[in-house]
């Protein structure tokens, strides 16, 4: 039986957003295997499938930049240690130089862009100088760079989310609108074809042991996981969303309606994917649970 730590609780109730208690059942019958305790908590609780921003875990910014023209653009997640860094003036320029070097000069990879000059020296030999005078690690974690024939669109909430879409028609100021639903709103992909194969089988699977539950027949159960898995598409496609300024309209229609296209986006969240120390959870996780036993 695998160990099940305060830190696997934690992240399994942000992924779900249910309680502590059958989080931890759930990791135990799971054997510690995280993936797999989620789809379980999901099969029993109908609970809806995590988003990106759950999985917020780092500090840092994401610049952005755009061309003139509105035809080249990029995002660019630059990570410190903590938030208090990350609005330091001189790491905010690093990182606006960064996403700039991407648009001018479409570096292959993170190590291209870190030996490209600026201003006489290279953003790595900036980096390490910025290392020295704030005293915390700095990475440059991933990029993104669009170039298109129609319009770029962009984003930023805050400085921890940025997003780029590329599109046909349209005017800036819809382009900002559709910019600050996929922000909002988190679409996986743009249409309904675009949903990867692996994670649509995921849900019809989820779904299938769910609606089986129910005791009813086999051609109600199959009309049930076909209901879920349309809803489910209307869900995480960007298309298929209804519109964050007017819930009445999707986006599609909202898009059918100016005369415009959307070819792709780009969503950045700073700290998406990575695992924060934790400093007194465990603490935290005892004094909660009591006599329960966590």
């Amino acid at each position: 039986m695998a160990e099940i730590t305060a830190l696997m609780v934690k992240e399994l109730r942000e992924l779900t957003g249910l309680g502590m208690m059958e989080c931890k059942k759930a990791l135990s019958e799971a054997n510690g295997d995280l993936k797999a305790a989620e789809d379980l908590l999901r099969i029993r609780s109908g609970a809806k499938a995590s988003k990106a921003a759950g999985r917020v875990a780092a500090e840092g910014v994401v610049a952005l930049f755009v061309s003139q023209d509105s035809k080249i653009g990029a995002l660019v997640e630059v990570n410190c240690e903590t938030d208090f860094v990350a609005k330091n003036e001189s790491f905010m320029e690093f990182s606006q130089q960064a996403a700039e070097q991407i648009v001018l000069h479409n570096p292959s990879s993170v190590e291209a862009l870190s030996q490209l000059s600026v201003e006489g020296a290279s953003l790595e030999a900036k980096r390490q100088a910025l290392i020295m005078k704030l005293g915390e690690n700095l990475t440059v974690r991933r990029f993104t760079r669009f170039e298109t024939t129609g319009h770029l669109a962009q984003y930023r909430h805050g400085q921890r989310i940025g997003v780029l879409v590329d599109m046909q028609g349209g005017d800036a100021a819809l382009g900002r609108d559709v910019a600050m639903h996929i922000a909002a709103s988190k679409p996986v992909c743009v249409s309904r074809n675009e949903v990867p194969a692996d994670l649509l089988e995921r849900e019809r699977e989820i779904y299938q042991a769910q609606a089986s539950e129910s005791g009813k027949p086999a051609e109600i159960v199959a009309k049930m996981v076909e209901g879920r898995v349309q809803k489910y598409l209307g869900e995480v496609t960007l298309l298929g969303q209804p519109f964050v300024k007017n819930p009445d309209q999707t986006v599609e229609a909202l898009l059918k309606e100016r005369g415009a296209a959307v070819n792709r986006f780009v969503m950045l969240v700073v700290g998406e994917g990575i695992e924060k120390k934790v400093e007194n959870f465990a603490a935290e996780v005892a004094a909660a649970a009591g006599s329960a036993g966590v």
